[in-house]
């Protein structure tokens, strides 16, 4: 069992909070006892989730309003026993700033093949399909967790 999971994106305001959130969500449902945080490889430190991905999050019932953005490092890395990133590139830097991250390192979208791409400043629209297609890698993997 992955006891310590950390998403990533780029700017950790709009998937990997809702990854993050969705997943300790799932997890929990599922009487598995994980802690789940998230962060970004160019991370907007301190900002909130953005105010789309929220609101798009709260239609489904999910809240991001605590959420606060924190910069990958490799404190993190090393921390987490599984990293779960949104699109090739975050593999790439994850592996040029901690070297342990590989092997434990994977797509968000692994069990289907896909990356997720980056909602922001995209519109609504663009914001729901993020949603959709992380809700479904999030239940991929919590049926494998």
């Amino acid at each position: 069992m992955f006891e310590k999971i950390l998403v990533l994106c780029t700017g950790n305001i709009c998937r990997s909070p809702l990854a993050e959130e969705l997943l300790r969500m799932r997890l929990a449902s599922n009487g598995k006892k994980s802690e789940v945080r998230s962060a970004g490889t160019g991370a907007l430190i301190g900002h909130p989730a953005d105010d789309t991905a929220q609101a798009v999050a709260s239609e489904h019932g999910v809240d991001l309003s605590r959420h606060r953005a924190q910069q990958f490092n490799t404190e993190l890395s090393r921390w987490a026993d599984l990293i779960l990133v949104m699109a090739k590139h975050h593999l790439d830097d994850a592996f040029a700033l901690d070297p342990t991250a590989r092997g434990k390192s994977f797509l968000i979208g692994h069990w289907s093949g896909t990356e997720v791409p980056d909602p922001y400043r995209q519109g609504e629209a663009a914001h729901r399909q993020a949603y959709d297609m992380i809700a479904n890698a999030v239940d991929q993997w919590a049926g494998r967790l």
